[in-house]
């Protein structure tokens, strides 16, 4: 009984880790912005990034790095994928 027990929990823990074990992991996206006022054009990065604190650290360091700190901004997107019909990038979310 217990053995069955044991082996019914086992089970279950390694069904859902499977399931949802990729449900917390993300991706972070910089996009730079060199004209505040036009966030139509940006720069996006070629890299990947694993936190939030890494994408805007790097985003910071490309705006000081191009002289962008006054005039220039950027944000983070999270998990984004390019869209062929709509022809740009779709985030789950935006954050600065």
């Amino acid at each position: 009984m217990i053995k069955n027990i044991f082996l019914a929990t086992l089970t279950l823990t390694l069904f859902t880790g499977c399931i949802f074990g990729d449900a917390d992991k993300a991706e972070w996206t910089s996009y730079i912005y060199p004209d505040k006022a036009n966030t139509k054009r940006s720069l996006i990065s070629p890299a990947k990034f694993p936190t939030l604190e890494i994408c805007r650290e790097v985003s910071l360091g490309v705006l000081k790095e191009k002289d962008l700190e006054k005039n220039g901004t950027y944000k983070c997107g999270k998990n984004c994928s390019y869209h062929e019909g709509m022809k740009l990038d779709i985030c789950e979310e935006m954050k600065k």
